[in-house]
């Protein structure tokens, strides 16, 4: 797919760290972007930096999705592209020691329900409701439609302890890409998958200096945190290569995380 102005993007959690990297990337290659996020303020800031909209959405809600989906298409035209960056998720280990009864206590299931509707729900959400409107679009090179890119995570195959929602989730991500490709092969829209490993994202960086050192001291090489820029980087690859489909690719300088 060439970049233009003729296949405009969605991108969710595009108001900060990897999705904002990814939103000021693909603008910077004249494709419209439509920003999808919670955080309204730095949203909205983002949003008129790269020449694109806002739109606050709940990546948790169906209906604010596609209220998102509707008020986009109307301001840009129907999407080509699709990012999905956001998510929502919480910690917690399988069976935890209490100290209160000396004994073990279980990850409450819905806790988990909860952590894995932000994570994996909320990913089907997003590409499905995407790929619905690409179907109504006319063919490009090779028949494409579009293509959609999901944000899995190395711990969707290296997760940590305290990682059971997290992990398995990001993993269930994973887990959409090939028979989502192939659910959509025949209508013409891609869908792929990037992994990334510790990246120097906002939340990231709030880590106090040793911790961050240590961190990148583990990255077999570059020896330092990913760059949100080169996230970015890959997410527009994706897009243009016509020929990437179901798959789900690491970006992680070789890293493989401990089990703590």
């Amino acid at each position: 797919m060439q970049l233009s102005k003729d296949t405009p993007a969605i991108i969710t959690g595009g108001a900060s760290g990897l999705g904002r990297a990814t939103a000021e990337g693909f603008a910077a290659a004249g494709v419209p972007v439509a920003i999808f996020d919670i955080n309204e303020e730095a949203g909205l800031e983002v949003a008129y930096a790269i020449g694109g909209t806002f739109h606050k959405v709940n990546i948790l809600d169906e209906e604010s999705v596609i209220a998102g989906f509707e008020a986009a298409r109307a301001a840009q035209g129907q999407e080509r592209i699709c990012v999905h960056c956001a998510m929502a998720s919480t910690r917690g280990k399988t069976l935890a020691y209490d100290k209160e009864s000396g004994g073990y206590k279980k990850l409450d299931t819905d806790t988990y329900a909860r952590g894995v509707a932000g994570v994996l729900v909320a990913s089907f959400r997003i590409a499905s409701h995407s790929a619905l409107g690409m179907s109504a679009l006319n063919p490009m090179e090779d028949g494409e439609r579009g293509c959609i890119t999901m944000t899995a995570s190395v711990a969707a195959q290296d997760a940590q302890i305290g990682q059971i929602v997290y992990g398995s989730a990001k993993a269930g991500v994973n887990g959409l890409v090939l028979p989502m490709a192939r659910d959509l092969m025949n209508i013409g829209i891609r869908v792929n998958s990037i992994m990334p490993g510790i990246f120097a994202t906002p939340l990231m960086l709030g880590a106090p200096q040793p911790v961050l050192d240590s961190l990148a001291a583990s990255v077999p090489f570059p020896k330092r945190l990913g760059k949100p820029e080169e996230f970015a980087s890959l997410a527009m690859e994706l897009a243009r290569n016509g020929y990437f489909n179901g798959q789900c690719l690491r970006l992680d300088g070789a890293i493989r995380m401990a089990p703590r």
